[in-house]
């Protein structure tokens, strides 16, 4: 590798060719503002808040794109250049809704914290004509506010990386807008309510639509018994909303503040992760011995059932009929957990905590309602969760650690790896290969299906049989992967997740800064508390979780039982033809 030999800040430094201005700066330990940039998905040089002077060039450069040479001199905070930065953010905010008080984004906004860096106390002084624009609240799990719009167009690129694409840019100059064809709802549109638009914006643009205020409500109601799961991923994300290090796990204190809000009772997730993978390694087992549909495809992320259904509905038939962990669990709790209870399922109130505003979406689909009303009342994200402990007055950093209640508290190292792409994969062929081959495995660690890679593709000897299995996070890996199916290349078993990186990635998840997104692999990070929390656990399989065999014995009788597809199993809609919510 070749290096280039630059100047910064009258600095030397060597860095390889090809390298920007901005990663160079970055290796030197300076952090040039941007907006627009995030590395891989956004990098169109727009904002020019990353402007910095490059001796010989007659005008400042975007350090974001302009990639470094030999014997190069760069300035990053001369006069000229932290005046251009300050005058580019007061005309940004000459059209911005400036009503950061009431907006969620408020502390972690990137535009206002430039702002307060940048010393911009002038709000109103290019203040002139604006255009008002209707908030939109059409879809089940977004709010679009344009008013807070900055054109940065990172939503643009990252719908676009998801293979969707129904937003961009509409109209030129001072009249662009980011919306819909046509200037059509979002919820008129193919939207898989993935919420990877949401985690990219830089503003308070856009946002989950809050539940926040039904789960209060719900608690301060004396006739409902008002329940919480939390899926496998939010012990790994949660604790970055109140400023811990990325991938700190924080399942104890997590359930004390749950527990301090007012639930009933505080559950895992991760107890109907097992059960997920009883049923869908069952399944997989079944389709193999008796000539089945392959491959079959893991169901469990929403957002990709959702994009099954919108531009794969030829494929309906090789997807997992097993509800995911958040619907199996719900309906759980209004079944077998409500009889068992002596509990009306009526006045029960199910709420899951999520990575993914697509599960929005998902507690309102038909066929989830296995004891005639829905499985899962409420989903709220992860940063919802945090907004709602910081609204009671929680200090989560001083809480103690705490453990989930039983008996839907107990899970396996299986369960919670799901929340990382490839980890249903591995908790699935824990359970799949035991029951194939009838011998406990040497090892429970499945190397070649970790990783962040958006494919991944291996071939396994089960009892004599090479299974060829693949993993895809993101809608638009899932895209490519289906296509080489397609295009008659053989697999049996498929992991999709509709978020790259899987469910710590989210929609859903904390907000970071595009300076943390494209310079910390978020998902890998995240990832590892994961993998941490389950080589600690003392049970690693999910057919070994002895409250999922306490529950087969006494009211589901046996994976893949009419009691089970009864109560865990669903059905998918061609939705090709049909853009509605």
């Amino acid at each position: 590798m070749s290096l280039v030999n630059i100047k910064i800040n009258g600095m030397p430094l060597s860095v390889p060719a090809g390298t920007t201005i901005l990663e160079a700066a970055r290796e030197f330990g300076i952090e040039i503002p941007t907006l627009c940039h995030m590395k891989d998905l956004n990098e169109i040089g727009a904002c020019r808040i990353c402007v910095v002077e490059v001796k010989g060039a007659r005008s400042l450069v975007a350090s974001c794109v302009y990639p470094v040479n030999e014997g190069m001199e760069v300035f990053t905070n001369t006069p000229r250049v932290l005046n251009a930065r300050k005058k580019t953010l007061e005309l940004i905010l000459s059209t911005h809704d400036r009503k950061c008080l009431s907006c969620s984004r408020s502390g972690k906004c990137e535009l206002q914290t430039l702002c307060r860096e940048l010393g911009v106390e002038d709000e109103g002084k290019y203040d002139g004509d604006r255009k008002e624009y209707a908030i939109d609240t059409s879809a089940v799990h977004m709010v679009r506010d344009n008013n807070k719009c900055i054109l940065c167009r990172r939503c643009v690129a990252a719908c676009r990386q998801q293979f969707v694409g129904v937003i961009g840019p509409n109209n030129r100059g001072f009249e662009t807008t980011i919306g819909c064809a046509f200037e059509k709802n979002l919820s008129e549109t193919a939207c898989i309510h993935c919420g990877q638009c949401i985690v990219s914006c830089p503003t308070g643009a856009l946002a989950e639509r809050d539940d926040t205020d039904k789960v209060f409500a719900a608690i301060a109601d004396p006739t409902k018994h008002v329940i919480v799961q939390t899926a496998p991923s939010i012990r790994a994300t949660l604790g970055e909303c109140f400023d811990m290090p990325v991938g700190t796990n924080v399942e104890g204190k997590m359930v004390a503040a749950l527990r301090r809000l007012g639930f009933d009772k505080v559950f895992d997730t991760d107890f109907a992760a097992d059960l997920t993978i009883m049923e869908e390694a069952n399944e997989f087992v079944e389709r193999v011995n008796n000539g089945g549909k392959l491959p079959l495809i893991t169901s469990c992320s929403p957002g990709w059932v959702k994009f099954c259904e919108m531009y794969h509905p030829d494929l309906l038939e090789n997807v997992s009929s097993c509800k995911s962990p958040q619907q199996m669990f719900g309906a759980v709790i209004k079944t077998w957990y409500a009889e068992t209870n002596g509990i009306d399922p009526k006045d029960i109130v199910s709420v899951s905590v999520m990575p993914c505003t697509a599960k929005k979406f998902e507690v309102d689909r038909d066929d989830q309602n296995a004891a005639g009303v829905p499985d899962v009342d409420i989903s709220i994200t992860t940063r919802e969760l945090a907004r709602m402990i910081e609204r009671a007055a929680i200090n989560f950093k001083k809480l103690p650690d705490e453990q989930f209640d039983n008996p839907l508290g107990e899970s396996t190292g299986a369960s919670v790896i799901f929340g990382a792409t490839g980890g249903v994969m591995e908790a699935a062929l824990r359970t799949a290969v035991e029951t194939i081959t009838g011998k406990e495995l040497d090892s429970v660690d499945f190397e070649a299906v970790r990783g962040t890679a958006p494919i991944k593709v291996a071939t396994l000897n089960v009892g004599g049989m090479d299974v060829k299995v693949g993993v895809a996070s993101g809608a638009g890996a899932a895209h490519a992967l289906l296509t080489r199916v397609k295009n008659g290349e053989q697999f049996h078993f498929i992991e999709i997740m509709g978020c790259p990186g899987g469910c710590v990635n989210g929609g859903g998840q904390p907000h970071q800064p595009a300076s943390v997104r494209s310079f910390e692999d978020l998902k890998a990070l995240r990832a590892a508390a994961l993998y941490a929390d389950d080589a600690s656990k003392g049970i690693r399989k999910s057919h070994e979780n002895p409250m999922i065999k306490k529950i087969y014995a006494e009211y589901f009788e046996k994976p893949g039982s009419h009691k089970a597809h009864e109560v865990l199993h669903t059905s998918y809609v061609d939705r090709s033809k049909d853009y509605s919510k």
